[in-house]
C-alpha cells in the first residue's frame, strides 16, 4: 500500500477542514484528488508531505508514519506544490546538481531525470529562460531525482497551454507506470485524460472515491441539457418526475440528470406544455466528470 489514510481530521479554530477522511491508494495508481475550493485538498496533502500534522487520525505514505518517521516519509515522496519553487537564475543542469546535493544522490542521476522528463533541448538554459511547460518540467525532474515511490502533485498543469498540457499528461502517465501518483486539479478534462481512479472530497469529507470507469457506469443515469424560452423557476424544475439533480447553467439554460429506464425527453415535452412555454433546445449528453463533480459538491 503506498498511501494509507486512517479516520484523519484537521481543524483550523472552529473550522472543520478535514472530518474523519478514510482511503487507501495502491502501488501503480494514478489517483486525481478533486474538490471546491476551500474543500480541504491542500490540507491533506501538507499532512501527507509532512508540513503539517493532523490533529486525529493516521497518514502512512509508503509503510511509513507521517509523524512518528517523517524523514523516512520525506524521503518516499516527490512533491510538486502548485507555486513551482525555482531559481532562475540557475541554468536548468546547475539547479538540478544543487538539489542532487541536498538528496545526496549520485550525480549520475541528473541525466536520467533531464532525459525522463524531456528536458534534453532545454538543459543548457537558465530557467528564467524557460517556458511554463518546461519549468513544470524542470520542477518534477526536481521531484524525481531521489527516485520516489510516490509522486504526489498539486495542480501540476496550472497555467499551461493545450500543448504543454498534452506534453505533462503524457509525462505524468509514462511517470505513472512505475510510481504510485497523487494529483490535486480542478481541470476535470486533466482528471478524465491521466487518473485510473478518483477520489472527491467536500467540505472536509469524501463523497466519492472510484475508478474512473465505474463513475460513468449507472446506465440509467440520464444526462439532459434543456433551454426554454422564458425563465423557469427552480420550484417547477424539482416537480419533474425521476430527476435526480439539477443545474441551472445560464437564465433558461438547465442541465437535468434523471435516474430512470425510460427516455425522459418526452416528459420534458409534457411539462413545456404544462406550463405552456416552449424547448430551443434539448440534448441528451453522455455523464462526464464534470457532471459527476456538480452532483457531488453542490
Amino acid at each position: 500500500m503506498s498511501i494509507e489514510v486512517q479516520n484523519i481530521s484537521k481543524n483550523y479554530g472552529t473550522q472543520k477542514a478535514l472530518d474523519t477522511i478514510d482511503f487507501k491508494i495502491n502501488k501503480g495508481e494514478i489517483v486525481g484528488f478533486l474538490g471546491p475550493n476551500g474543500a480541504g485538498k491542500s490540507t491533506l496533502m501538507k499532512i501527507l508531505t509532512t508540513y503539517i500534522e493532523a490533529d486525529n487520525g493516521t497518514a502512512i505514505v509508503n509503510g511509513f508514519n507521517v509523524n512518528t518517521h517523517p524523514k523516512e516519509v520525506q524521503k518516499s515522496i516527490g512533491y510538486l506544490p502548485e507555486h513551482n519553487p525555482l531559481y532562475l537564475d540557475l541554468y536548468v543542469r546547475e539547479y538540478l546538481a544543487f538539489n542532487a546535493d541536498v538528496y545526496k544522490v549520485d550525480k549520475k542521476r541528473i541525466d536520467e531525470v533531464i532525459q525522463l522528463t524531456g528536458l534534453t533541448p532545454e538543459a543548457h538554459k537558465k530557467i528564467g529562460q524557460l517556458s511554463k511547460g518546461y519549468r513544470q518540467r524542470v520542477g518534477l525532474a526536481t521531484a524525481l531525482l531521489h527516485d520516489p515511490e510516490v509522486l504526489i502533485l498539486d495542480e501540476p498543469t496550472t497555467g499551461l497551454d493545450p500543448n504543454q498540457l498534452t506534453e505533462i499528461r503524457e509525462l505524468i502517465k509514462n511517470i505513472g507506470k512505475d510510481k504510485t501518483v497523487f494529483l490535486s486539479t480542478h481541470i476535470m478534462q486533466e482528471v478524465e485524460a491521466i487518473c485510473d481512479r478518483v477520489i472527491i472530497i467536500k467540505s472536509g469529507v469524501i463523497v466519492a472515491d472510484n475508478k474512473l470507469q465505474q463513475m460513468f457506469s449507472n446506465e440509467n443515469d440520464q444526462v439532459i441539457e434543456i433551454e426554454f424560452d422564458v425563465k423557469i423557476e427552480e420550484e417547477f424544475i424539482k416537480r419533474l418526475p425521476n430527476l435526480k439533480s439539477f443545474h441551472n447553467i445560464h437564465d433558461m439554460q438547465w442541465e437535468l440528470i434523471f435516474n430512470s429506464d425510460s427516455d425522459m425527453r418526452p416528459a420534458l415535452f409534457d411539462f413545456a406544455k404544462e406550463l405552456d412555454v416552449k424547448i430551443l433546445s434539448m440534448q441528451l449528453k453522455n455523464k462526464n466528470l464534470e457532471t459527476i463533480f456538480r452532483e457531488k459538491t453542490m
